[in-house]
């Protein structure tokens, strides 16, 4: 039994019976392919966790009061198959408990189960990627599973939309669709991104946030960093747009790949984390539980388990 909380919030705020949020962790660093350290991201993203303010200015709520359950991490390492396979599993288990259902790695790989997850609960899904590296290959190294491999299968079975892309091999361009893509060095000279982008959503949204999509400047602690990244600001922004003005159905957040030396890349992935909760719930903050027709899951269809009794 896990008997840590997330930020080290009181225990009444962080039972699963009444909380609204769970918090995965998933130290996960099998695939990667030049610095390792991902496994130690959630960690280091919950020991920053701990020394941040529960008081966000921006949105004046304390989100943490809706109540956040942090799950006991899933440990796999025989294979990355079967890491996201127990992904897949823990993620849809915690969705079909109608919570709002959040992911820490890890490397970007734990997000084919995490997508997967919310792809077969939630209808007309729209993946957001927000990542320096377009990871769209079909296979790398010998395993579909692999980091490089993250949104391959989201681009298949979701409506994807990338941003902040600046790297990636030419094989990925058979697959990317190029009216979905906002690459990193148009996002400079084009004042309509984000209003374009959000008009390519559907209804119902998931992020996936890569943390080197920030400029190493911010982010450093990553285990790709590129050059020419985002900035905190206009990525939230971006953010609460999306919040505003789409159904955000759960998100993960992965890369960070900390050092010891250099501790402001776990702070900002914490307070990542926390704003993206007060964006989510600054907009539903009077109600008292879910909203039968914004928060619950949309499609029955995609799983003959869902049914109306399910929520009488």
């Amino acid at each position: 039994m896990n008997n840590k909380t997330y930020a080290g919030i009181p225990a009444d705020y962080a039972k699963i019976e009444t909380s609204k949020v769970v918090l995965i962790p998933v130290p996960y660093d099998g695939t990667s392919t030049w610095q390792k350290g991902a496994d130690k991201g959630p960690k280091a993203f919950l020991e920053a966790s701990e020394n941040m303010e529960l008081y966000d200015i921006e949105t004046n709520t304390e989100v943490y009061k809706n109540g956040i359950y942090l799950a006991n991490e899933v440990i796999e390492n025989e294979s990355p198959e079967k890491m996201v396979d127990a992904v897949h599993k823990i993620t849809k288990s915690y969705i079909q408990k109608n919570k709002f259902v959040t992911l820490f790695g890890g490397e970007h790989s734990i997000s084919i189960g995490s997508i997967r997850a919310f792809n077969e609960c939630f209808d007309n899904l729209t993946v957001v990627q927000i990542d320096a590296h377009a990871d769209l290959r079909k296979e790398y190294e010998g395993s579909t599973c692999n980091h490089a491999c993250a949104v391959y299968e989201a681009s298949q079975n979701t409506n994807l939309i990338q941003v902040g892309i600046r790297s990636m091999d030419v094989i990925e361009t058979t697959v990317m669709d190029k009216e979905k893509v906002f690459f990193a060095h148009d996002l400079a000279t084009d004042d309509y991104w984000m209003d374009n982008a959000v008009d390519l959503m559907t209804g119902n949204v998931f992020l996936t946030i890569d943390l080197d999509a920030f400029d190493p400047s911010i982010m450093p602690s990553t285990g790709t960093p590129e050059p020419g990244g985002l900035f905190w600001y206009e990525t939230l922004e971006f953010l609460k747009k999306i919040f505003d003005e789409k159904n955000v159905v759960g998100f993960d957040i992965v890369e960070l790949c900390p050092n010891e030396s250099e501790k402001s890349s776990d702070f900002l992935a914490a307070k990542l984390y926390y704003k993206m909760l007060s964006y989510k719930f600054s907009n539903n903050e009077d109600d008292s539980d879910f909203d039968e027709t914004d928060n619950r899951l949309v499609s029955k269809s995609k799983n003959s388990k869902f049914q109306d009794e399910d929520y009488e």
